[in-house]
């Protein structure tokens, strides 16, 4: 069962991103006994939603779910209304609007649009949080693409320190449409974790904590895409297909052809 489950789980991080819930599926049509692993293990693209009382759109996934109803960031109420759903303590919650709001300016300096919901909630010895971040850039004709951030934190508060376990995941996809080029599919997902200890000066210090690390990370993992996925892409297709026309090409290589020898000579 495990060598199977790690089969299928290498089997959707190699599959498009914003295919995942139709591919998800098939999985747990062929490996019904894997159901609740994989909905558990496989991040899917994030969901918007507006809240009845306020009016502003917040994501649903499952860390703000109970049953069918989803929990509202901004007025703590769940849609459908559920009269003993789950919510954060008093403390926390105070600490949940805060990071809302800090986060709905970093998302709008950072992507310029876009929905981010942040969810906190109680533990033993501290708390944890889900800080999601979607922008859909489906405005252009000839590109679509869509940016989903996960960052999940755990939080353990040990007097004037607290132990920070950030796992953080991106799923991107870029559809490019051109036609003299045709059509490119651009897409991947990446999960990075990081653990670390800092100080806190009064409880609401774990707010730009969590902010400068989810930051730090983010840049990380956007230039990680940058170099590695999409620069390596461009590589191989620069390799396999030229813009221009053959014509063009063997000119540009008998001009160079030519420079070289001349250079050549010179130095002899």
């Amino acid at each position: 069962m495990t060598e199977q489950l790690d089969c299928a789980l290498d089997l959707m991080r190699r599959l498009p991103p914003q295919h995942v819930e139709e591919n998800l599926v098939s999985l747990v049509e062929i490996a019904p006994h894997l159901t609740e692993e994989l909905l558990s293990s496989i991040d899917q693209p994030l969901k918007a939603q507006k809240c009845g009382q306020t009016g502003k759109q917040y994501l649903v996934c499952d860390y703000n779910r109970d049953g069918d109803s989803y929990r509202s960031p901004w007025s703590n109420e769940y849609d459908p209304p559920l009269e003993d759903g789950n919510v954060p303590s008093v403390r926390v919650r105070e600490l949940e609007m805060m990071a809302n709001d800090a986060f709905n300016t970093y998302r709008d300096l950072y992507f310029e649009g876009g929905v981010s919901s942040v969810y906190l909630w109680d533990l033993d010895d501290g708390f944890a949080g889900a800080i999601l971040i979607k922008k859909v850039n489906d405005s252009a004709k000839l590109m679509k693409g869509a940016w989903d951030s996960i960052h999940v934190v755990e939080v353990c508060e040990k007097s004037r320190l607290a132990q920070y376990k950030l796992t953080s995941t991106v799923m991107l996809y870029t559809i490019t449409t051109r036609e003299d080029l045709g059509t490119m599919n651009l897409s991947g997902n990446m999960t990075r974790q990081e653990e670390k200890d800092l100080p806190i000066t009064d409880p609401f210090s774990h707010v730009a904590n969590i902010g400068r690390m989810v930051e730090e990370m983010e840049i990380k993992m956007r230039n990680s895409l940058q170099e590695v996925y999409f620069g390596k892409t461009k590589d191989v297709v620069n390799e396999l297909r030229s813009a221009g026309s053959l014509d063009e090409s063997r000119q540009q290589a008998a001009i160079q052809r030519e420079l070289f020898s001349k250079l050549s000579s010179r130095n002899s």
